[in-house]
């Protein structure tokens, strides 16, 4: 399994961290957030790892440069013309990604104890083009899905905005939180018609009508998004 690293955003939430640094090298526990990431990955025996840049992206790869991750690939996919949102950002770094492993997306600010491995093995099973790591938490946007937890669209609950897959199945569907983590086929980026910015859960959504979209209930005791300040305060707290 590749993976690739989502760690071009600007941290505008973190922004007391981020006002001279990118949020993939914000501090927690004495490790950038980027170096946490990249040992989670290593754990599970993922060695081929791309990573996308554009905030002071100058600073990400100085740190790769002078860091050693034994046995790790690091290729660098560079968006410093222009940051191009998730979606477009994956598209981007398909010259690295290609080939017939599945592909690991995950987002830089993310701490959590799920097993990968058995998360890849559940998405071999199923066959799907994509699966989504979702929890059952409170947030306001949520991914729906049906029984078999194929995509059926998104909601927005704070505002009634809907976005919808598969009308005869978005009605009875259930609301999950998306994770940060996903698994997605090469494939996949045959079917990218998408350009330029956009993001990776409008092609999930798109693609979801015709194709096997599946998400993945993550029951683990660990995840946390630390988008935010608090939120990097409570795992400093978590890791002491």
């Amino acid at each position: 399994m590749k993976a690739l690293i989502f760690a071009a955003g600007l941290g505008t939430r973190l922004k007391e961290h981020t006002s001279d640094k990118p949020k993939a090298l914000v501090q927690l526990a004495g490790k950038p957030l980027l170096q946490h990431a990249i040992e989670k990955l290593s754990s599970h025996r993922i060695t081929d790892i791309t990573i996308n840049v554009f905030h002071f992206a100058d600073q990400v790869i100085s740190f790769l440069e002078n860091h050693s991750f034994a046995g790790i690939t690091i290729h660098i996919s560079d968006e410093r013309e222009e940051l191009l949102d998730t979606g477009g950002g994956f598209k981007k770094a398909e010259i690295f990604l290609t080939g017939n492993e599945p592909i690991l997306i995950y987002n830089v600010d993310v701490i959590s104890n799920l097993d990968l491995n058995l998360l890849e093995k559940h998405h071999q099973t199923l066959g799907s083009m994509a699966t989504l790591v979702v929890r059952q938490r409170d947030t306001s946007r949520y991914l729906m899905f049906d029984q078999k937890l194929q995509l059926a669209g998104w909601k927005n609950f704070s505002n009634g905005e809907i976005k919808i897959s598969r009308e005869d199945k978005f009605a009875e569907s259930t609301p999950f939180a998306f994770s940060g983590i996903q698994i997605v086929q090469p494939e996949i980026f045959s079917r990218i018609t998408e350009t330029g910015k956009f993001p990776i859960m409008d092609l999930y959504l798109r693609l979801a009508q015709t194709e096997s979209i599946y998400g993945y209930v993550d029951t683990s005791t660990i995840w946390m998004d630390l988008g935010k300040p608090d939120q990097l305060l409570m795992a400093e707290t978590l890791f002491s």
